[in-house]
């Protein structure tokens, strides 16, 4: 058989491909010819072939064919030979595949081997892809020559020491003697590896961390050595001295300071020294003044050292390399809270770096200039920010006008900075504000009485520029609809009044209405602010035309709307004052309320349905639908009233005429017993218009438990099974109280995963008597069409002992009876 060709001819080959195809044809004959070799046993030229098979490994090309050749290669008496077995072996095996397991004996005899290399490659091979158990019977060779006196051996045996305690953590202890006189090497290899060894050990135990926060002084003795030694042409780069070896030293000090006063005390003087000698017009010197920087802040270092580290990183961010500004600004951000005085001393440079052109450092720099407004420096740093939000990509128009809502809401100076400052974000980022962005502004605005005026003229001046964008269109309706009369009247004393008349005002309403920048909700916004207007101005006549024109509108929203506004011109025009009179101050509710409890285990937006005690007076149904924030978004099921509330005599009872009957054919309906729109799914409202709520109830022995019992409320449900529909469950609460006091105002709150349904009746009380003397009950009826399991969350409301109490809870363990 001819002699196969050689590597170096081979690539030569390969690299004269002109095509893909063509270098898989090469590719393949080659390997056809390296497994006639294999079949027939040719020991000449394995390593050979081997060393060819490990180069088309790395192309891409399948060689697993060749393992055993490797092993073949290893057990060679030849120094060659192993070499390429070894690499052979770290590339093609792994400890997902048995082979590995017959190379154990090899490398163990080669570790007692008498070369010295030979030895080095056993303890590669070992460190790179020895499994579990090829490290419990190789550790003790491994901690042998962990304690040579050869330097090339010992900086490999520590390395391999590393990944024999990643693989078998209780193997620590066996390596544990050999470490004593590990930092005492003058060798930096040896130096550097026995770090990396000891930073592994400290990282996985305790014990081990605090056994060795006793080698503080003698890293910090290495680490000054390194900084004051002269020039050492051996260990130099860019003019430091073994920059490598520093870095892991101050990563190790980092993990032994963290948490320990004197441990931190005994690195605090030589911590100054790197920070203060280091060089940094190189990358190598930055790289340790950043890994300073970090052990700095982790440790408990001195306020004037935080300070120091704080003032390097300001200097990171006038460097021109991008990623050192980037690095600087993220460890800033992580900082701001504890050292926020000494960040602010780089306020400027950091609003500097919102002008950058880089993404990933505008977005830190924005991220920061908002963790550092203040009540001090609210309104230059808001000033800067809207400056930004004018400017940025549309990618961060969203987070910028989030954070300058915050920010405004937790440090205004003043109501009409406030007003000021939200109207510019709407103004210039409209569209990219959150959903709830509209209620809060109109919440701030009807709570500043006296800013009414001022709000309304400069609402009215910014529609006439821009109806683009919607969420200040529909603040600017709301105001408008509210305070037309003040618009009208020129009451405005913050600001040179304009002369508007009332017709010009609804020319501008109206334009609104058939623009096609106007979404839905803009026009139903528009239609309900001059319908507002028909008690504050005198051109009735007007309002009445255009409102009979939206009674036939093609959007169903519009068109409801419309039709009960007509009835109110029609039927009920002595209540129209009081049903359009200005809205009272609103009570502020917690920001931010919903999203804290959103999670939903990575289900789909829940709906959910709430029901409260039963009010006085029939709510709203903005005020209804406020109550389904309880997991946030907009896709939820309405609040359904199970219980018929109380007719009143008068004007009452015709408000309910009202909604009752919107065919305006004839006299007043019946006062209906729930307002359900037609979308519903069909089972919510099985009988709500008959006495039974629901029918026969068959008792399907589901056992009962509990699904809350803390601070001496305890909740437990109780199961049944519709007969009509077995895809329904009847969940039956009890609420009992042990404590000494009762729990007034009480609310039991529900809500399930989208692919169920969710109905809650009205509850037997809401008050839970005190040491166990009575019950709330409260039906919860669950839709479940595809049998999945169920998962609901809770959230209990009541006031104990003068001070309300607020709860969640998740229950997970319904019996398999009740939903399967």
């Amino acid at each position: 058989m001819p002699a196969p060709i050689r590597l170096r001819e081979l690539i030569r080959t390969i690299r004269t491909a002109r095509t893909q195809a063509e270098e898989r044809e090469m590719i393949q004959k080659e390997c056809a010819a390296i497994r006639s070799s294999f079949r027939e046993e040719d020991n000449t030229y394995r390593c050979r072939n081997v060393a060819k098979l490990l180069y088309m490994h790395m192309l891409g090309y399948p060689a697993h064919f060749g393992q055993l050749e490797c092993l073949k290669l290893i057990a060679s008496q030849k120094f060659t030979d192993k070499r390429i077995g070894y690499l052979g072996a770290m590339l093609l095996l792994d400890e997902r595949q048995d082979v590995h397991l017959l190379m154990t004996n090899c490398i163990k005899n080669d570790l007692n081997h008498s070369t010295q290399y030979v030895q080095g490659l056993a303890l590669c091979t070992l460190g790179c892809m020895g499994s579990s158990e090829m490290c419990r019977d190789l550790a003790g060779e491994v901690e042998k020559l962990l304690k040579t006196s050869n330097s090339y051996l010992r900086k490999k045996a520590a390395l391999c020491a590393v990944h024999v305690i990643r693989k078998v953590p209780e193997l620590m202890e066996m390596f544990l003697p050999a470490t004593k006189n590990l930092l005492s090497e003058k060798n930096h290899g040896v130096l550097h590896t026995s770090v990396v060894l000891l930073t592994e050990m400290c990282e996985r135990s305790p014990d081990m961390l605090a056994h060795f926060r006793k080698l503080v002084p003698q890293l910090v003795r290495i680490l000054k050595n390194l900084i004051m030694s002269g020039y050492s042409p051996e260990h130099d780069v860019s003019g430091i001295s073994d920059p490598f070896l520093q870095v892991r030293i101050l990563r190790l000090l980092r993990i032994l300071g963290k948490g320990d006063d004197d441990s931190s005390e005994a690195m605090n003087d030589i911590l100054a020294q790197v920070a203060t000698n280091t060089e940094t017009s190189k990358n190598v010197g930055n790289a340790i003044l950043y890994e300073t920087v970090l052990t700095i802040m982790d440790i408990k270092s001195e306020s004037g050292l935080r300070v120091l580290a704080i003032n390097i990183l300001g200097r990171f961010l006038l460097n021109n390399d991008k990623n050192i500004r980037y690095v600087a600004l993220t460890s800033l951000l992580k900082t701001v809270q504890t050292d926020h005085n000494a960040v602010q001393r780089h306020r400027s440079t950091i609003v500097d770096c919102l002008k950058d052109l880089d993404v990933s450092i505008k977005r830190r720099a924005m991220e920061l200039s908002f963790a550092l407004v203040n009540g001090n420096n609210i309104r230059g740093m808001m000033k800067e920010l809207l400056y930004f939000l004018d400017s940025c990509d549309p990618e961060f128009k969203a987070d910028c006008a989030s954070g300058v809502f915050l920010a405004a809401e937790k440090y205004a100076p003043s109501k009409r900075w406030h007003i000021d400052t939200i109207m510019r974000v709407l103004t210039t980022a409209g569209s990219y504000v959150r959903d709830d962005s509209v209620p809060n502004l109109i919440q701030l605005i009807t709570n500043s009485v006296e800013m009414h005026a001022y709000t309304v003229q400069r609402l009215y001046k910014a529609l006439l520029d821009d109806i683009s964008q919607q969420p200040l269109v529909q603040v600017a309706s709301w105001c408008i609809g509210e305070y037309g009369d003040l618009l009208v009247s020129g009451q405005c004393e913050e600001e040179e009044p304009i002369q508007v008349t009332e017709d010009e005002v609804l020319d501008v309403l109206e334009g609104l209405l058939v623009s096609n920048l106007s979404t839905p909700v803009t026009r139903g916004y528009a239609l309900t602010a001059i319908m507002k207007l028909s008690t504050r101005f005198t051109s009735v006549n007007r309002i009445k035309k255009v409102v009979s024109i939206y009674g036939s509108s093609i959007d169903v929203e519009l068109q409801q709307r419309a039709v009960e506004y007509n009835a109110l011109f029609k039927k009920y025009d002595h209540m129209r004052p009081a049903l359009l009179e200005r809205m009272p101050i609103m009570e502020k509710t917690a920001s931010n309320g919903p999203t804290e409890i959103v999670q939903t285990n990575g289900e789909a937006e829940p709906s959910v349905v709430e029901a409260k005690h039963p009010p006085p007076v029939t709510q709203p149904t903005n005020q209804a639908n406020d109550l389904l924030d309880l997991l946030g978004g907009n896709d939820v099921v309405p609040v359904i009233q199970t219980t018929v509330p109380t007719k009143p005599a008068s004007a009452g009872g015709e408000l309910l005429d009202l909604l009752g009957d919107l065919s305006l054919s004839g006299g007043p309906a019946p006062a209906p017993a729930t307002s359900v729109p037609s979308s519903q799914p069909a089972f919510l409202l099985d009988g709500l218009t008959s006495p039974p709520l629901f029918n026969d109830i068959a008792a399907a022995g589901i056992p009962p438990m509990t699904a809350y019992n803390k601070n001496g409320l305890k909740i437990d449900f109780t199961f049944e099974r519709a007969n009509p529909n077995p895809n329904i469950a009847v969940i039956t609460i009890h609420a009992s109280n042990s404590t000494e006091a009762d729990m007034t105002d009480f609310v039991f709150q529900a809500a399930v995963p989208k692919t169920f349904q969710l109905q809650l009746l009205s509850p037997s009380s809401n008050v839970v008597p005190t040491l166990n003397q009575g019950t709330v009950t409260q039906v919860i009826r669950v839709l479940n069409p595809q049998k999945q399991q169920l998962r609901m969350r809770i959230k209990l409301t009541y006031t104990h002992k003068g001070s309300a109490v607020q709860d969640l809870a998740e229950v997970n363990n319904f019996p398999p009876q009740s939903w399967q």
